[in-house]
C-alpha cells in the first residue's frame, strides 16, 4: 500500500506518502510563517489563500520525492477536519480530485487522529495506550484502544496549552510562533525566578487550564522592562509551570486508568508542544515512573505534515475505512466522534 496524505488544517500546507512497511517516502511541508509573522499569529482567510497558492506545487514535490506517480497510488488521504475551514476545504478537495479523477479510495482524515496515531509509524506503539495530545489549538488526554476509538479521559477547560505558550511569546516580545521561541529563551533563564501558579494541579480528574497562567504572566510584567535576563527567567518559569500542570494531569489519568484496570503499556505524547525538549523528558520521567514505555514522534512530525495524514489515511485503508467524495470539512471534529474501526 501506497499512501498520499495532505494537511491543510491550520498555517502549513503539508503532503507525504507512506507505504505499509512505515517506510516515509516523502515528507513535503510548506510554512506560511512570514505571512503570519507580523500579525503574531494565524489570520485564516491569509492562510486559505496561501494554501491555495501552494497545494498542487506541494504534492508535484511530493510525488518527486517518493519517485511515483499518481498510478502507482493506493489511496488519497486528507484532513477534513478539525481546523480553520477554509484551509481544510483546500486540501480536501485537492485529495477529492485526486481521488475522482484516479479512481482511487478517499479517506477523510480527523487531524488529532493523524497526530495520535503517528507514534505507531515512527514506533509501532500496540493497543491500547495513553495518548497526551497538546498542540495550538488542543490539549487532551486519551485512552487509545484502536483505530477510531478514542475515549477521551480530560481536555482543556479553557486555553490550549499551545496558545499559553504563544500568547506569552508575544507578551515578551518573543515573536511567533511561542513554542520553540519561548522553550530557546528558557534555556538562560532560571526557572524558580516567578512563582507561577500551576493550574488545576491537585484537582480531581483530567481536564487542563492555561488561561489563568497566562493572566499571571500578564500581571508579572506590568511596570516591568523586557529585559533578556528578565525575559529568560519568566519563559524558563512559564516553561515550569506548564510542565508541572501536565505532568499532573498524566498521573492522574494513570491512576484512573489503574483504579479501572485497564491494561496501559505505553504512553503517547504528540502534537506541536510535544517537540518541547522540557516537556518530554518529564513525560518520559513519569512514564518510566509507571511501568509504561514512552513514545513520542520526532519534532518534526510533532508539528503538523502530511505524513501523519498519509498513515493515518494507510491505518484506516488497510481496515477497509473509506469516505464519500461527498464527505463534509468540518471545523470541529472531537477525536472521540470519529467512526471505530
Amino acid at each position: 500500500m501506497l499512501v498520499l496524505g495532505l494537511e491543510t488544517s491550520c498555517d502549513d500546507t503539508g503532503a507525504g506518502i507512506v507505504d505499509d512497511t512505515r517506510a516515509i517516502r516523502a515528507h513535503v511541508v510548506a510554512s506560511q510563517l512570514a505571512e503570519h509573522k507580523p500579525y503574531g499569529g494565524v489570520v485564516p482567510e491569509i492562510a486559505a489563500r496561501a494554501h491555495l497558492d501552494v497545494i498542487d506545487g506541494v504534492i508535484d514535490a511530493a510525488l518527486r520525492e517518493a519517485g511515483v506517480t499518481f498510478a502507482d497510488l493506493s489511496g488519497v488521504a486528507a484532513t477534513t477536519g478539525p481546523g480553520l475551514i477554509g484551509g481544510v476545504m483546500v486540501g480536501a478537495m485537492a485529495g477529492k480530485a485526486i481521488a475522482a479523477v484516479r479512481n482511487l479510495p478517499f479517506i477523510a482524515v480527523n487531524h488529532l487522529e493523524a497526530h495520535a496515531l503517528t507514534a505507531r509509524l515512527t514506533e509501532d506503539v500496540p493497543f491500547p495506550h495513553l495518548l497526551l495530545l497538546a498542540s495550538g489549538g488542543h490539549c487532551q488526554l486519551l485512552l487509545v484502544r484502536g483505530v477510531g476509538d478514542y475515549e477521551l479521559l480530560g481536555r482543556t477547560i479553557d486555553d490550549a496549552v499551545g496558545e499559553c505558550f504563544d500568547k506569552c511569546a508575544k507578551m515578551l516580545g518573543l515573536g511567533y510562533p511561542g513554542g520553540p521561541l519561548v522553550e530557546q529563551a528558557a534555556r538562560d533563564g532560571n526557572a524558580k525566578a516567578f512563582d507561577l501558579p500551576r493550574p488545576m494541579v491537585g484537582r480531581e480528574g483530567c481536564d487542563f487550564s492555561f488561561s489563568g497562567l497566562k493572566t499571571a504572566v500578564r500581571t508579572a510584567l506590568e511596570g516591568r522592562e523586557n529585559t533578556q535576563a528578565f525575559v529568560a527567567d519568566m519563559a524558563a518559569s512559564l516553561q515550569a509551570a506548564i510542565a508541572d500542570s501536565i505532568a499532573d494531569r498524566v498521573r492522574h489519568a494513570f491512576a484512573m486508568l489503574d483504579e479501572r484496570g485497564e491494561n496501559v503499556t505505553a504512553f503517547v505524547t504528540a502534537g506541536g508542544v510535544a517537540a518541547n525538549q522540557v516537556l518530554r523528558a518529564r513525560l518520559m520521567q513519569i512514564a518510566t515512573e509507571q511501568g509504561a514505555a514512552f513514545a513520542a514522534p520526532p519534532p518534526k512530525l510533532c508539528t503538523d505534515n502530511g505524513v501523519m495524514v498519509a498513515w493515518a489515511g494507510l491505518e484506516r485503508l488497510r481496515l477497509g475505512l473509506t469516505d464519500p467524495l461527498d464527505t463534509a470539512s468540518r471545523p470541529r471534529w472531537p477525536l472521540e466522534e470519529i467512526a471505530k474501526a
